[in-house]
């Protein structure tokens, strides 16, 4: 499959994906890992973060996601149990957090949904802020150029993926 781009072929190193991998796999850790435990606060597991941001970026109006959504989600970014999704958000249900809701789906009766409640938006209002705080830590020491070839960047990245996602559901 051709390139997409500006780069012509010459300025392409051979060992491109090579260099990709050297680079990506550190920053996973060191940067993303940064991101992830600036979102978490002091309150949140892992999942349960992740659980949160998936409501917010994949959820309807970032508020709502049905539980087997959540689940095929997380599944496909953590090897993660059933009763491991479970624990999270029955923790995120409870006090002292009770920073979701679950319901039946009137739909499914076998079905639930997670619904943000009013403490769980603003706890998710509070790790975005946190998490764009680190983020920007990152951004200041990049020139505009890099931050807007950066910005492309991941979201070609994203399209490639996704692209991937969805020819695997395909098949």
């Amino acid at each position: 499959m051709p390139r997409k781009g500006k780069a012509a072929a010459a300025d392409v190193p051979l060992d491109a994906a090579l260099q990709f991998l050297e680079l990506y796999y550190p920053i996973h850790y060191q940067a993303g890992i940064g991101v992830e435990d600036a979102l978490r606060g002091t309150e949140l597991s892992r999942h349960q973060t992740a659980i949160l941001w998936l409501i917010h970026s994949q959820g309807s109006g970032g508020r709502q996601m049905r539980r087997k959504d959540i689940v095929a989600a997380l599944s496909s970014w953590f090897e993660i149990s059933n009763a491991a999704i479970t624990k999270a958000l029955r923790g995120m249900s409870s006090p002292p957090l009770a920073l979701v809701r679950q319901t039946e789906d009137p739909n499914s009766g076998r079905e639930k949904i997670v619904t943000l409640t009013q403490q769980g938006e603003a706890h998710m209002a509070q790790m975005i802020v946190r998490g764009t705080a680190y983020v920007q830590r990152i951004v200041d020491g990049l020139s505009d150029a890099q931050i807007v070839n950066g910005i492309d960047f991941f979201e070609r990245i994203a399209e490639v993926v996704n692209g991937w996602r969805s020819e695997d559901q395909g098949r």
